[in-house]
């Protein structure tokens, strides 16, 4: 469902109407009234047909969109947020959660949430990310990639203050974090041989240590690590340099040291297009790489193409595990 003051239900109806794209089968956990009544407000021609159990989903989707009710009606209007919401945004991804683990769905796509809205209900997490791996019981932590055709980055820390990011960088985490990526870019993405390209921290990659110590201290130790356990890492290298056309032919993923390291460069080069991949998991999830966007919310304008994208890729991801 995501934040129902946003554009989570308007571009899941909007999947739907494209599913002759390619579109794999979905199912919303939703309020299957609130779905219908924005398709009639925009005048699409969206059949919503609740659903008890996931597995009628796919007799019914190439005719309606299956919606699993979510046991509410949501309170907030469009771009206006209510905090009594936040119980039934957290029960869509737990149940989410519940149905992949059972084997009931393939995968998990979740719709944007707003953390503010879930912060003055109570929420502790800084973000889905964090929330998924307890909802996992992971002891260790989830790592969340951004994904596109052109380029995959990974921030090592992720919702932080920048002065928090970089007193929390470590060699450990760098380690962690790189590991993770190679084992999901060989299981999920089908890449044999994976190259990671690690990110400096500092400006030129410390320049030395002229510019700070913390390539030569944490990022290069971790590199050295990475390579002597096998996997195939370069670094640190200097951030500025790592995104253009001809440096991004040389890797399959960036591993970066702090969020907006690594998603300016992809929402730069695909915003409509990105996809959040949580890895780490027992099960796949996948999100539209952009906010609930509550400024355009209603207006029946926001476009689907990143949800789509996190659709498609999670259900290739499926394939690809169902394979193995």
């Amino acid at each position: 469902m995501g934040e129902p003051a946003g554009i989570g239900g308007e571009i899941a109806v909007q999947a739907w109407r494209r599913r002759g794209e390619g579109v794999p089968p979905f199912y919303a956990i939703d309020d299957p009234a609130r779905l219908a009544a924005l398709a009639r407000r925009f005048d699409w021609d969206v059949p919503v047909h609740p659903v008890k159990r996931p597995e009628e989903a796919l007799s019914l989707f190439a005719e309606a969109l299956p919606v699993v009710p979510i046991g509410a009606a949501p309170r907030a209007r469009p771009g206006q947020p209510d905090r009594a919401d936040a119980r039934l945004v957290l029960a869509a991804i737990e149940r989410a959660v519940a149905d992949a683990r059972d084997g009931r769905a393939a995968a998990v796509v979740t719709n944007p949430i707003s953390k503010d809205a879930l912060y003055r209900a109570g929420f502790r997490h800084p973000g889905h990310t964090e929330y998924l791996a307890e909802l996992a019981g992971s002891t260790a932590p989830a790592i969340m990639m951004l994904a596109c055709p052109e380029l995959r980055v990974v921030p090592v820390t992720i919702h932080h203050a920048l002065r928090e990011a970089i007193a929390l960088l470590s060699t450990q985490a760098i380690v962690y974090a790189g590991q993770v990526v190679d084992a999901a870019l060989r299981r999920d993405f089908g890449i044999a041989s994976p190259r990671l390209a690690v990110a400096g921290l500092n400006p030129h990659a410390g320049e030395g240590g002229a510019l700070g110590r913390e390539d030569l201290d944490i990022v290069a130790p971790a590199v050295a690590e990475l390579r002597a356990a096998g996997v195939n890492a370069r670094g640190p290298l200097a951030a500025d340099t790592m995104f253009h056309e001809r440096a991004r032919r040389g890797y399959d993923a960036a591993l970066c040291m702090y969020h907006d390291q690594a998603l300016i460069p992809i929402k730069t080069i695909d915003f409509d297009g990105g996809v959040n991949v949580t890895l780490g998991l027992p099960f796949i999830r996948t999100s539209p790489d952009h906010g609930t966007a509550f400024d355009i919310a209603g207006r029946g304008v926001a476009r689907a193409d990143s949800l789509i994208a996190a659709l498609r890729l999670a259900a290739a991801m499926a394939a690809r595990r169902a394979r193995s």
